[in-house]
């Protein structure tokens, strides 16, 4: 159940205040029409944080363990630092062509945005860690709409209200404890 839950409260809290949020924020303003959006996030984010699982699996099977371990705690630490470095939306990224429709534009919009982010990160290393890729993929997908949904139902209100610098401090720690663990052992049932 680890391999569900804590990828999905670690996203959840990565999440906020991210880049993606923002382009959810963006889009929930400019195409008024929330189903769409948020059904948009989920296949888009299932099948990017779907590919990181199953890149975390290949790692796992492929690499030795001794070295996966600390390459797995190393990498959780490095993502507690890239949490809490604040985030901001490109241009590049808010340039998806729209004639397509809300859906499609909101699928690639995240698909490419979530190429590289932290989170798809994390979803490679949790998919590592717990050896179970497809708990971890839906757990992070979950996180996702945590911090996603209320952003496309409640837009730009919600984002002001939020204390974004709290829960990335909380998120940090949260990716430190796992980093820290890894290094020391844990997971070592797991082959690590």
């Amino acid at each position: 159940m680890d391999a569900f839950l804590v990828p999905a409260g670690a996203v959840a809290l990565a999440e906020i205040g991210d880049k993606t949020q923002l382009l959810a924020f963006m889009l929930a303003a400019r195409f008024k029409k929330p189903t769409p959006i948020i059904l948009g996030i989920v296949c888009a984010t299932l099948v990017n944080h779907g590919l990181a699982g199953a890149l975390g699996a290949l790692a796992a099977s492929a690499i030795d363990p001794g070295f996966l371990r600390w390459a797995l705690g190393l990498s959780f630490i490095a993502m507690a630092a890239w949490v809490l470095a604040p985030d901001k939306l490109d241009e590049a990224e808010t340039g998806a062509v729209t004639r397509y429709g809300v859906f499609a534009t909101t699928f690639v919009s995240f698909f490419l945005a979530e190429m590289g982010d932290k989170t798809q990160l994390a979803t490679v290393a949790m998919a590592v860690h717990y050896s179970a890729p497809l708990l971890v993929v839906l757990g992070t997908t979950l996180g996702m709409l945590i911090a996603d949904v209320p952003a496309v139902i409640a837009g730009d209100r919600l984002g002001k209200k939020l204390p974004v610098r709290a829960i990335h401090i909380v998120a940090a720690a949260v990716f430190a404890v796992l980093g820290v663990a890894t290094l020391l052992g844990a997971g070592k049932d797991a082959g690590l």
